[in-house]
């Protein structure tokens, strides 16, 4: 048996889950079969999912089966056993997407500064190191994560997000490629055309003629830490050199808290560590699942 509290919660989550599926999620991962509405429905093995991934603190979706076998059977009686469990979830990455855009679109906070945007990325490792990638290879491959200084195969999680002052900043877009896909390239053909917006990112993220393109179109511009110039003489280093360390510094403070969030996503859902990931479908739920399980604070 689980507490009261915790009842509420999963009634909660199961009244949210099952809310948006009747409007929206349902058309995501409809069946074309005589069993298109089994006994055990989606949306339980959506809550279940959910629930004990988002307040249990558990990870694997043989944990989550295990946890649901052993406290959640009088809530839903006729859960199956774990082989039946797994595959009818592998079944459910479009819904948990769509739930991923519903969250941050529909619950934006008030506070929201909607003419600045903090991005950045992280990576999602399906195997790292010297051993290559065997699994889902249409949707990854390698990369390199300046951050951790290593070679890796899977995915990047792209992440634009409002500012939000003194506070996590909200995800205004999510975006997944393969790890090689440079944040650039993101930023170019996603967000670029973006009008009346400051973007706070890192060096990457900067280029003169990109910032001056936006800056004549779309009224918006990159603010990032000043990249050296090759070749700059050494007199013409010294006389900038106090506005070049005051200006990254500012840059640094105010994109600081994009950086906050993912640590916050790797301890709510710890979306990074794919490595136990086994398919195509099972890296989506992984994806999406886990940032659902994430977000769903927004909601509930």
């Amino acid at each position: 048996m689980i507490s009261k509290d915790k009842d509420d919660k999963l009634v909660r989550i199961y009244c949210f889950v099952f809310d948006k599926f009747e409007d929206e999620l349902q058309f995501y991962c409809e069946r074309f079969t005589g069993n298109n509405k089994p006994a055990f429905s989606d949306q339980e093995i959506m809550t279940i999912y959910l629930y004990a991934m988002h307040h249990e603190g558990h990870r694997k979706v043989k944990e989550i089966h295990r946890f649901a076998t052993e406290y959640l059977k009088l809530w839903f009686p006729l859960l199956g056993n774990y082989q039946a469990f797994n595959n009818r979830l592998n079944w459910l990455g479009g819904a948990f997407a769509m739930l991923v855009e519903i969250l941050v679109w529909d619950y934006q906070p008030e506070d929201c500064c909607l003419d600045q945007s903090l991005l950045d990325s992280m990576p999602i490792i399906t195997y790292s190191g010297k051993r290559s990638g065997k699994v889902a290879t249409e949707l990854t491959d390698k990369g390199f994560c300046s951050t951790k200084g290593m070679y890796y195969y899977g995915l990047k999680l792209h992440l634009l997000g409002f500012r939000r002052i003194g506070k996590l900043p909200h995800p205004e877009q999510i975006l997944f490629t393969p790890a090689s896909v440079n944040d650039v390239t993101v930023f170019k053909e996603a967000w670029s055309g973006i009008e009346n917006r400051t973007f706070f990112g890192d060096k990457i993220y900067f280029i003169n003629e990109l910032n001056e393109h936006m800056l004549k179109y779309q009224t918006s511009e990159t603010l990032a830490p000043v990249k050296a110039v090759k070749g700059m003489e050494e007199v013409i280093k010294q006389r900038i050199k106090a506005a070049d360390d005051l200006f990254p510094t500012a840059v640094s403070r105010i994109r600081q808290p994009i950086e906050a969030i993912f640590n916050w996503l790797i301890e709510k859902a710890d979306i990074p560590k794919a490595s136990k990931v086994r398919s195509t479908k099972g890296l989506m739920i992984h994806a999406f699942g886990r940032s659902v399980s994430a977000f769903i604070t927004l909601a509930i």
